[in-house]
């Protein structure tokens, strides 16, 4: 039999360790934490500053009833956007970044080419899928304003969400298989829907996490992870926030190599700083389409790049 003293030294010690955890939802400096075991645990950062996002592994310590966070494990990667006022860090450790987007209402492509280029940044697979294509004629419009996006080598992956779900269900499952995918999207997009084909009765269970974190009234604007399968092996992460999507971590001069059809022809320039708007002998310049030449670069993707340099050098000098 041990000892009272011996007892309360392992009882110290028990507490005192540290444990595994993934980070499955944050509300504020609330964290969320799920065990190796798929128990699940409010943490709080240690320290003033909150540092752990959805995904993100951590180490952390047991109190009563709740936990601290002592470590975040290295990230693989990390999906953030940052304007003039603030940086807001989406998720970590990702393999997808899931873009929907719809035929109605109709998107926004500077919406989707940050988002792509803030992918393209930190080496993750961007996915963009379009629903409703049950939508005959706007499906068709929204087709033809994709295609410098279906060159490209993620593609598009057509959907109907309401209208075909099972043969939607079987594709999305056999895409994101083994894999943590981040889904964006604008409102009316079809996001909600998604999620709950993929992972049904998710809407309760974000309700479940909402009330844990106390953020009430605050569910639409909190990050979550969901399990799609009972291994717990792939998962879809639903995060708000693809209206306002600020690029000023990324310098002027890194974004033609973070967008694929204009990186492609940026090695055959005369000069090897040339930022591809004005100087003669451009390798991409020369690659776009016009009236008179069909180039492999739209004039919309051209034009996006433009003012995005612009838009980035203004916040630099």
């Amino acid at each position: 039999m041990a000892k009272p003293g011996r007892e309360r030294q392992q009882g110290r010690a028990s507490a005192d360790a540290l444990h595994d955890g993934l980070v499955v939802a944050s509300h504020g400096r609330h964290c969320l934490v799920e065990t190796p075991e798929g128990e699940r645990r409010i943490c709080h950062p240690r320290g003033k500053k909150s540092q752990a996002v959805v995904g993100d592994r951590v180490r952390w310590q047991a109190s009563e009833d709740e936990g601290t966070i002592e470590q975040v494990v290295p990230r693989r990667n990390l999906f953030y956007r940052q304007d003039d006022i603030r940086t807001k860090s989406f998720a970590a450790n990702l393999d997808h970044v899931l873009i929907l987007i719809a035929a109605e209402p109709e998107f926004s492509e500077h919406q989707l080419a940050r988002a792509l280029i803030a992918a393209e940044a930190e080496r993750i697979t961007p996915i963009i899928a379009l629903n409703k294509s049950d939508l005959v004629e706007p499906f068709e419009r929204a087709w033809r304003k994709l295609a410098p996006y279906r060159r490209m080598h993620h593609g598009v992956l057509p959907l109907s969400l309401k209208a075909s779900g099972e043969v939607d269900h079987a594709s999305l499952t056999q895409r994101l298989a083994g894999k943590t995918t981040l889904v964006l999207g604008p409102s009316g997009a079809g996001k909600s829907t998604l999620i709950n084909l993929l992972v049904p009765g998710a809407t309760a269970l974000t309700g479940e996490i909402s009330q844990a974190l106390n953020s009430g009234k605050h569910t639409t604007t909190s990050t979550t992870w969901y399990w799609v399968d009972t291994a717990r092996s792939t998962a879809l992460i639903d995060s708000p926030g693809f209206q306002e999507f600020g690029l000023n971590h990324i310098a002027p001069m890194q974004l033609a190599g973070l967008m694929p059809d204009i990186a492609e022809h940026a090695g055959d320039c005369k000069f090897y700083n040339c930022t591809h708007l004005h100087e003669p002998g451009c390798g991409v310049i020369a690659h776009v389409e016009s009236a008179a030449n069909d180039g492999p670069i739209s004039a919309s993707r051209y034009k996006i790049y433009g003012d995005l340099f612009a838009e980035l050098s203004e916040t630099r000098y």
